[in-house]
């Protein structure tokens, strides 16, 4: 029992499955942004030119059925609720689209991030290419040497 506490406290530190956690609570976090952004922007848009709840549209097929003594149903509503279908399609399509958008700027992020990296590598591979410039004295011009040639003439002498 031990040997496998110890294997799934392995498994729970790699870093993929802390990935997976991660992502997975920003992607119901996004997914409530998402709802809420249907639900209460685009949807109440829908219904205004609908001129209803879209989310309540639906095609009865079995009417509910109340005792009228008791008021308690008989029978339960039967419906295709189809706006409440249209609503969750809307819903996948701006959480699909939204996604879309983001992998797009992170990998046109990613590319940039490359690009600079390798404009960077080769630059530096030039300048290593590059031999260092040696500065060479100035060549003696004719007097110097002549100078130094009496001079070492008269050193002899003496």
């Amino acid at each position: 029992m031990k040997k496998f506490i110890q294997e799934f406290g392995a498994f729970i530190k790699r870093g993929n499955v802390l990935d997976l956690a991660v992502g997975l609570i920003i992607g119901t976090a996004f997914n409530a942004i998402i709802k809420s952004m249907v639900n209460d922007v685009i949807m109440p848009l829908v219904g205004l030119i609908v001129g209803d709840d879209f989310s309540l549209l639906k095609i009865v097929l079995v009417e509910q059925v109340m005792d009228p003594l008791t008021q308690v149903i008989t029978t339960n509503e039967v419906a295709i609720r189809y706006g409440a279908f249209i609503q969750t399609i809307i819903d996948f399509l701006l959480i699909a689209l939204s996604i879309f958008v983001a992998v797009k700027i992170i990998s046109a992020a990613r590319a940039r991030i490359e690009k600079a990296k390798e404009k960077l590598r080769k630059q530096e591979e030039a300048e290593a290419v590059l031999e260092p410039v040696v500065v060479s004295e100035p060549k003696p011009t004719t007097e110097d040497l002549l100078t130094e040639i009496r001079d070492l003439l008269k050193q002899t002498k003496e």
